[in-house]
Formats: C-alpha cells, structure tokens, sequence
C-alpha cells in the first residue's frame, strides 16, 4: 500500500484540481455565453472529462476519493481506518478550496467570495440524496465487476447527474463546501450548504446499505 502522506498529497491535489476544473469551467461559460443551458453544459463536458482524467491518474495512489462520503463508504466497508478517514476528509476540504482559489486567481477574481446562489428546498436536498447514492452505486458496482473502468463510470454518471438531478449534482461535501465560497456560476450560498451536505452523506450511506446487499457473492448451492 502506498504510505499515507503520499495518498493525502494526492488527495489534495486531485479535489483541487477538481474544484478548478468546476469553478473555472463555470466562469469561462459565464463569461463566454448569456444561455444558461449552454453554460450548464460547457461546465458539464469538463467536469466529466476531468474525473475520467483525475481518477485514471490517481486513483493507484490513493483510491482518487475526493469527496468525503466516498471516504465514508470505504471506511465503513474497511478500506480506510477512522484516522485515516478523518485525514482524508481534511485535506479533501483543504483541496477544493485551494482548487477554487485557484480558479479565481486564473480569472482575476478576488480569491476570497461568498456565493451568493440560491440553491435551497426539498427537491434540491432530495436531488443530491440521489446523485450521491447513484455515484457511490457506481463506484461499488464498478469495483465488483469493471474496476477499469471506474474513471469512465464516474465521469460518465456525474456527466449525465449534472442533468437529471435539479441540483446538478454536487454529490460531494468537499465540493459543496469550496462551492460555497465562489460567487461564481457553480456556487451555493454557505447557509444552504449545510442540508446539502446531510443529503449527500444520508445518500452514500443508502447506496452502502442497498449495493452491500445486492452485490454480495451468491452462496454455491449443492
């Protein structure tokens, strides 16, 4: 196994550049149309694509979580000690705010914002219990079947959850949080953050419960 301080470094940079990626993508979008669908969709492509990239070339080193319900799922399922789990989810947070920061720099916005998007009610909270769960389903079938190709599952789902779901799919506490300090088109308000965030844990705990049982090995029979 790869020691810890190296899988922490690459859970840092992997959230961070995911987070630049979602930000910057947004602003250039804004910046670039007045069609909010088209902005949507230039923000969906690069978010999918890089999670395709993200995950092929870090996932070797440190599971390439980046996204704290993940963390959750594998500790649970043992993958992760307690200790463990809480690094990640620190230096996951550390990341995507180091990621938005980042954006706003290559885009000459003051660094430090707060958004100002309202992104509140049952269908929102409601939305992200389903784009999380769908992602953790994800990745748990694709471990039990095609852990190759994981990277193309991840990108491909979260590419057509930024669709389906009115919330577009956070599906990740980590990027909530950094998205809260973005007054930007991927932003959230920080006072809406917060039910977004149990939505999403409650979410990956369901796809835990209901993939643990459908993906069991079936017992021989004699």
């Amino acid at each position: 196994m790869i020691d810890l301080p190296r899988r922490l470094a690459t859970e840092t940079l992997g959230t961070a550049m995911l987070l630049a990626t979602v930000v910057g993508s947004g602003i250039m979008a804004e910046t670039l149309t007045q069609d909010v669908a088209l902005a949507l969709l230039c923000n969906t492509l690069a978010t999918g694509a890089i999670l395709v990239v993200l995950i092929t070339m870090l996932g070797p080193i440190s599971g390439a979580h980046f996204n704290p319900a993940v963390s959750l799922v594998m500790a649970l399922r043992g993958e992760l000690t307690r200790g463990e789990l809480v690094l990640y989810g620190l230096v996951q947070i550390i990341g995507g705010l180091i990621g938005v920061w980042l954006a706003h720099a290559m885009f000459a916005q003051p660094l430090l914002q707060a958004s100002r998007h309202i992104r509140t009610g049952s269908s929102q909270w409601l939305s992200e219990g389903v784009a999380t769960f769908g992602l953790v389903a994800v990745i748990l079938a694709g471990i039990r079947f095609r852990a190759d190709a994981i990277p193309w599952l991840v990108g491909l789902y979260i590419t057509a959850a930024y669709w389906f779901t009115a919330s577009t799919s956070f599906a990740n506490p980590a990027v909530t949080v950094a998205r809260a300090l973005s007054d930007t088109f991927a932003g959230i308000r920080p006072v809406d953050a917060p039910l977004f965030i149990v939505a999403q844990f409650l979410g990956a705990l369901l796809a835990l419960a209901l993939m643990g049982w459908l993906l069991q090995p079936q017992a021989k029979t004699s």
